[in-house]
């Protein structure tokens, strides 16, 4: 994941920090409302953030992998979920 965070760094993440879309991203709603997707395409293979930056405080990154398919796995797609539901559920308990 080193290529992966590096590259994240470099330009991905501090586009949306900017409050900026990356340069090649999308939404993926079926793991929860606001939630993107940053595709990262290297020589070293194709590298998946999912985060959701909806929320005023912070930029959450649900999930990141690494892809060996087009599709991606039902497992990411379900850790990326549970990880969105945390987050809303830590909300609303610290408001």
């Amino acid at each position: 994941m080193t290529t992966c965070a590096s590259f994240l760094r470099r330009r991905g993440g501090r586009r949306v920090t900017n409050g900026e879309a990356p340069d090649d991203w999308r939404p993926f709603p079926e793991v929860g409302q606001g939630v993107n997707e940053i595709r990262i395409d290297s020589p070293d293979g194709w590298f998946r953030v999912m985060y959701v930056a909806k929320f005023e405080e912070a930029i959450y990154v649900l999930h990141s992998f690494q892809k060996s398919t087009r599709k991606t796995a039902r497992n990411d797609v379900e850790i990326a979920k549970t990880r969105y539901r945390a987050v809303v559920a830590e909300r609303k308990t610290s408001k």
